[in-house]
């Protein structure tokens, strides 16, 4: 029966309803004893009812809490209580798989999702319901596989046996020729037609769900349930519908998930797992022109300084807040061509349009009014998803998020894409820097000093005061200093902060002590030199 809110499941707390479907209804509650919200599935009476079936049930939660792996949702326990039997679960915070996304991203989630695939496989489980709305990506871009309701477990550890009929699996004889249990658009042929499934089930749907992730379109979207089950079976797969830039080697993976043959479909997800992870790691291996590869800087060669050198000219407004690396002499400059959409003096926004990464392989930038990432061994930038109003991007010390102003809130988002995650209000930002102390330094509001906020989100604490007796009524523009013990800064005498009024100065994160570097001018950045501690 369905629960309401208040209503209590053993130590459970019912918060609010989440959603349902076949195998029951799924509600957030909080667990009194440990002082955590989690997810709370109510199993449809005709399961909880019938003991042959709750045994089976019980026997594949504990097959199910067995999957201890950072890609797939927990399961907790099994709760009864007024006759009610419930799965109690982990709850994931997030939003669920839509494409299309940039390469990058798209294919990062693809990797973590095939991980948990394979720790699946690995213990003789069947998801048989892998579909964008059972992936939840977390707000700091973690992939979270949901759903193992229709899963069949091939091997049962506790009775050695693989008795399909006596298999442990929620869904009982779905497992059996002539029943089919799935989603219409996702399911493999031979589930779609009632042929019993292993784990290439599972590397169909995989392929399907990458694909939609790359086109943003389903493969298989009939009029009617019928007609997707037909195109599932039978519609013909144009490859070339995917995106112009899709590498080869992702193209040859696709081919080989989506082979409706099933003995030659591939046979172990893990290794869709590895060639990603190869991609990833060495983007060239998936140039398909290898004149194209010889033209693009390789990455081992890529020279910091000279790039940045360069977007100061070309770009302006560059942030040199991550620049460490030393000259090389012999080395020549690499040109790069960004769209940064319209001029800067039609866009009302603080800060610099583009920065560089700490390690000199990626680029941040802004363009449209949306922020994008881009890597100096590739072509093309992608968008970062949720960063529409973006200003004044600036890097985390290992190059892995990117913080922003948006909306009035401070926010950070991975490079490989996923939710931004909100830190705090920031009215009027004009500029921050992420120290390795897991701190970040900000200018919030349009008058006031510097902050400090966590870099996990939290509140922001003051870190410089205003001197009324210089007229200050801002300070921006923060820069932590290798050390991590000084933040270099302007102050302003004025809200419209130009440069005759501006002085560059030096705070102490240690004592709060200050020192004035330079009279009249802005927006100072702290540059590593070959020799000595650099220059102003």
């Amino acid at each position: 029966m369905p629960l309401s809110v208040g209503d209590r499941l053993g130590s459970y707390e019912i918060v609010a309803p989440i959603g349902a479907g076949g195998m029951g209804e799924v509600y957030r509650a909080k667990d009194t004893k440990l002082e955590r919200e989690v997810a709370i599935k109510v199993l449809p009476a005709a399961l909880a009812q019938d003991p042959e079936r709750l045994a089976r049930f019980e026997r594949e939660a504990k097959v199910l809490a067995s999957l201890n792996h950072p890609n797939i949702a927990q399961i907790y326990g099994v709760e009864e209580s007024n006759r009610i039997r419930a799965l109690v679960m982990e709850l994931v915070p997030g939003e669920t798989l839509k494409g299309p996304l940039p390469l990058e991203t798209a294919l990062n989630y693809a990797r973590q999702i095939a991980d948990a695939l394979e720790a699946a496989h690995e213990k003789g489980i069947t998801h048989r319901d892998l579909k964008p709305a059972n992936v939840m990506i977390t707000p700091t871009g973690v992939v979270k596989v949901l759903d193992f309701g229709l899963a069949f477990v091939a091997h049962d550890p506790a009775s050695g046996g693989a008795d399909p009929i006596n298999s442990p699996t929620l869904t009982m004889r779905a497992t059996q020729a002539g029943m089919i249990m799935g989603t219409a658009a996702y399911m493999s042929p031979e589930q779609a037609s009632g042929k019993p499934v292993d784990k290439r089930a599972d590397i169909w749907s995989f392929g399907v769900v990458l694909w939609e992730m790359l086109t943003g379109q389903r493969l298989f979207d009939g009029e009617t349930i019928s007609h997707t089950l037909a195109d599932v079976l039978r519609g013909p797969i144009d490859f070339n519908a995917l995106p112009p830039g899709t590498p080869k080697v992702i193209r040859e993976l696709l081919r080989r998930c989506l082979d409706r043959d099933v003995k030659n479909r591939m046979r172990d997800i893990g290794e869709a797992r590895v060639a990603i992870s190869k991609y990833l790691a060495d983007p060239e291996s998936g140039i398909e022109n290898p004149a194209q590869a010889a033209s693009l800087p390789h990455k081992r060669t890529m020279i910091p300084w000279a790039v940045a050198a360069l977007l100061a000219i070309a770009l302006g407004g560059v942030s040199w807040a991550a620049y460490r690396a030393t000259r090389p002499q012999e080395k020549s400059a690499v040109r790069l061509d960004i769209d940064l959409g319209p001029d800067r003096s039609e866009r009302s926004g603080f800060g610099p349009d583009v920065v560089l990464s700490p390690d000199g392989t990626r680029l941040a930038y802004l363009s449209q009014d949306r922020l994008f990432t881009r890597r100096l061994d590739q072509s093309q930038g992608t968008e970062l998803s949720g960063t529409l109003g973006a200003a004044s991007p600036f890097f985390s010390p290992d190059g892995q998020w990117i913080g922003f102003a948006a909306g009035g809130k401070l926010k950070k988002v991975s490079v490989v894409g996923g939710s931004a995650v909100t830190l705090c209000d920031a009215p009027f930002f004009t500029g921050g820097s992420w120290g390795e102390d897991g701190y970040i330094v900000a200018s919030l509001t349009l008058v006031g000093g510097l902050s400090r906020i966590p870099a996990d989100g939290g509140a922001a604490v003051p870190l410089t005061q205003l001197d009324r007796a210089r007229r200050e009524v801002t300070h921006r523009w923060p820069q932590i200093l290798p050390g991590g013990k000084t933040v270099v800064f302007t102050s302003n005498t004025s809200t419209v902060g130009g440069f005759d009024d501006g002085v560059i100065q030096a705070v102490s994160l240690a004592d709060g002590r200050r020192k004035t570097l330079r009279q009249g001018g802005t927006f100072g950045r702290y540059l590593p030199a070959s020799k000595g501690s650099g220059h102003m």
